[in-house]
């Protein structure tokens, strides 16, 4: 996982988790933003028509092992479940292909479908705005980012009763036909199907009631999600995250996303710090698409990962394969 090649797109990353930082304070071996979270451990089976679609191997192997990573956002390490700050929720997940290096594939989903601004530097102008009080007065100039903030965001009754987007487009290339090509975007959906708490009922929950609830729920029995992408027709942006598809569009399913068991708390806390999520696919049969947001992601995420393995405690053991 590589820094982008562009300068520019290097300093605005490192400016953005520096001023994350100086919004959530600074707290070492943690992420500037979505700081809370666990891991879970999980497995992937495909579709056919996953298949048919791109060349990716985790498409065409009978089963592919997960690394999911669910989180609240904020970059507060202890922010209460229950804080409204806390939405929208994130979903991470790895695609272990292999049992050595960095052989994967990620998809990183929150639990909206918008986005706020289309660029990095947008984005930093958006934290600006906020640190220096003329929030109101962007917002009125920037109607996605007004839409992103004004977005209803009830908290979800667990982690797997939310459905999770995936803001960014990809290109599937697919194995046969030529190597046809499919522009489309990520949608998760949970099994149990859609539940939110009222104001009431988040009232009487715990600071840590998700986190609490999720490895009851899985040793309960089955919980998983599934995989669909949105096909983009022609006309529909491509490179622009703050641009939906009209909601006619198809959706395919790609596959189902089985969760086998929340890791031990001290194990999460310890491989967090070292797992990077990485925004760009990097395997063959999916590209990103020309979505500037995407190198951004990719190098924030890079920069703050190093930031934590720099703070992670020295002596610790070697981490799983695929964790990287």
């Amino acid at each position: 996982m590589p820094l982008p090649e562009d300068p520019a797109t290097v300093e605005t990353a490192g400016n953005l988790v520096k001023t994350l930082h100086g919004a959530f304070g600074h707290h070492p071996g943690y992420r500037p933003a979505h700081a809370k979270g666990r891991l879970v451990t999980g497995t992937f089976t495909p579709t056919p028509e996953a298949a048919s679609l791109s060349s990716a191997p985790h498409f065409h192997n009978p089963s592919t092992p997960l690394i999911i990573r669910f989180s609240s956002s904020t970059g507060i390490p202890n922010i209460p479940d229950t804080d409204a700050n806390a939405n929208p929720r994130g979903m991470a997940i790895r695609f272990v292909l292999g049992n050595a290096g960095h052989q994967h594939t990620d998809i990183i989903a929150h639990s909206t479908p918008f986005f706020p601004m289309r660029t990095g530097a947008g984005f930093l102008a958006m934290l600006d705005a906020i640190g220096s009080g003329t929030i109101g007065d962007f917002l009125a100039a920037n109607p996605s980012a007004a839409a992103f903030v004004q977005d209803p965001r009830p908290s979800p009754t667990s982690f797997a009763t939310e459905r999770y987007y995936g803001v960014n487009a990809f290109k599937f290339t697919s194995k046969d036909d030529g190597g046809r090509e499919t522009y489309l975007r990520y949608r998760i959906l949970p099994d149990a199907g859609l539940s939110h708490l009222s104001e009431s009922e988040l009232a009487s929950k715990s600071p840590d009631y998700l986190f609490d609830e999720l490895p009851t729920r899985i040793d309960q029995g089955p919980v998983g999600f599934k995989l669909l992408a949105q096909v983009a027709e022609e006309g529909d942006p491509t490179d622009d995250a703050t641009r939906h598809w009209p909601e006619e569009r198809e959706l395919v399913e790609l596959g189902a996303i089985r969760l086998d068991a929340v890791m031990p708390e001290e194990q999460s806390a310890r491989e967090q710090k070292h797992i990077i999520y990485d925004p760009i696919p990097r395997v063959e049969g999916i590209e990103p698409s020309a979505d500037p947001l995407l190198e951004m992601r990719a190098a924030i995420y890079l920069i703050s990962g190093k930031e934590r393995r720099a703070a992670s405690v020295e002596g610790t053991s070697l981490s799983p394969a695929g964790v990287a």
